[in-house]
């Protein structure tokens, strides 16, 4: 508990506030329209869930954010606290303070998570000694019930998906951002990888950050509630509500509720 007080206390000293503000956005791949008009404002220390049936756009719009070049944007804008950042670059946002947590994280042959993490976190202070970088991610570890061992591994290359999704919310740790981009944390976990991967989140929610939680289910929401719920239809944001709705989708399906 003590290491888990730690980390989450250093973790909440180095993000920034931030606000993100979706516009009248509209993204194409290949020529094919996936996003309409989608419009959504994440204020800082605001939790938003996206849910939506398969193929409603939501990992599309993960990957925008993230300003994968795949997207294209036709329409719209996306900002950050209140500038636009529609013609920035992945490295670019990500010094911003945007981080998504991929569906599927791929693998890197060659490279050690230690090695990528230090590199990570020596962008966010040049100074950093591997001393203080060890200590840090000695606690990330601990929080996500890890062995120091696990990091020499090559990134994400023979692991399980539990495996996968514990070394993305490790770099989730490290990084620190500001804004974090959850694209479907519970597919392929176990409850109780779930349930850990939900704790060690919650810890860090606070004034100064925010997320957007995708997924396809309630079941995530049970464990991170989220302040405001949204379903994503056809490439649009057709309704919006309080945590309640996640509850109604469970209950009711997603057309009944978008009819």
């Amino acid at each position: 508990m003590r290491e888990l007080q730690s980390a989450t206390r250093s973790f909440r000293t180095a993000v920034n506030k931030m606000k993100i503000e979706i516009k009248n956005l509209k993204v194409s791949v290949n020529g094919k329209n996936i996003l309409s008009d989608v419009s959504l404002v994440v204020n800082s220390g605001e939790v938003h869930a996206l849910m939506g049936p398969n193929g409603s756009g939501k990992s599309s719009l993960a990957q925008v954010l993230a300003a994968n070049p795949k997207y294209k944007i036709d329409g719209g804008d996306i900002f950050i606290d209140d500038k636009s950042v529609k013609s920035l670059s992945p490295s670019e946002r990500a010094k911003l303070g945007v981080f998504l947590m991929f569906q599927q994280p791929v693998d890197i042959q060659g490279v050690s998570l230690s090695k990528l993490l230090f590199q990570i976190a020596k962008q966010k202070d040049e100074k950093l000694s591997f001393v203080s970088f060890k200590k840090s991610l000695n606690e990330s570890l601990e929080m996500l019930n890890l062995p120091f061992d696990f990091c020499e591994r090559d990134v994400n290359v023979n692991l399980s998906g539990g495996e996968r999704k514990r070394a993305e919310m490790l770099q989730l740790l490290i990084t620190k951002p500001s804004f974090v981009i959850l694209d479907e944390m519970d597919s392929g976990l176990d409850v109780d990888s779930m349930q850990l991967l939900a704790k060690v989140f919650n810890k860090l929610r606070g004034p100064n950050f925010s997320a957007l939680v995708i997924t396809h289910y309630s079941r995530l929401l049970q464990y991170i509630v989220p302040d405001k719920v949204h379903i994503l239809s056809n490439g649009e944001i057709v309704l919006s509500g309080e945590k309640s709705l996640a509850t109604d989708i469970e209950k009711k399906g997603y057309e009944a509720l978008v009819k």
